[in-house]
């Protein structure tokens, strides 16, 4: 079953919505991206097959990240953040959408290799 795999991707993803709107508080601007996708490195992303989608999202947030992080004005942070957050939601989607859980997924008990996140129910 995957529904562990699947709860990971949602606390990895509120995780980073929680950085996302607190942040200055709590990380610097350097730290920010990596502090966003940390908890999605940490629990997910070894734990899923590759995907070139899943990557390009992963991608999208840190992009969201930084730009956040160079916003220069508080009337320039608001639009930013809500594209980080947006691009969070993206990455939570298509995992659970398009993940399949890997060998690594199925030594920790989190579901049976190619078995997609989807079908957890």
């Amino acid at each position: 079953m995957v529904a562990k795999l699947v709860e990971l991707v949602r606390e990895a993803a509120a995780g980073a919505r929680g950085i996302a709107r607190s942040y200055p508080a709590g990380c610097s601007a350097d730290a920010l991206p990596w502090a966003v996708i940390k908890g999605f490195d940490d629990a997910v992303r070894g734990h899923v097959e590759r995907d070139p989608r899943i990557e390009d999202g992963r991608d999208q947030v840190l992009i969201a990240a930084v730009n956040l992080a160079e916003a220069g004005s508080i009337e320039e942070d608001a639009p930013e953040r809500a594209r980080l957050v947006k691009a969070i939601n993206d990455l939570e989607w298509v995992t659970l959408s398009r993940g399949i859980a890997n060998r690594a997924a199925a030594a920790l008990g989190y579901g049976e290799a190619g078995q997609r996140l989807r079908d957890a129910g």
